[in-house]
């Protein structure tokens, strides 16, 4: 899947502290393998993406909420 627009976890981590990001969402990978996080940037949805892949997935709805805890998020919806 070839994504056009991504947010690198830096600066995803930056509009965070600085408040610019408060909408987040958790869902299923297209393929079903997996879970991607995205955060809400006017009306659109634009997933985390690694440095080295488009897309960053993460294995367990777990691991997504650790990864948002350490990045100071207090809440996210999930999309099954």
């Amino acid at each position: 899947m070839l994504m056009r627009q991504a947010v690198q976890e830096d600066a995803l981590a930056l509009m965070i502290a600085q408040g610019a990001a408060r909408e987040f969402l958790a869902r299923r990978a297209t393929d079903g393998q997996g879970w991607t996080f995205c955060v809400r940037i006017g009306v659109t949805w634009l997933p985390v993406r690694s440095r080295r892949e488009p897309l960053r997935r993460w294995a367990s709805l777990t691991a997504v909420e650790r990864f948002a805890q350490g990045l100071g998020v207090r809440s996210f919806l999930v999309e099954l």
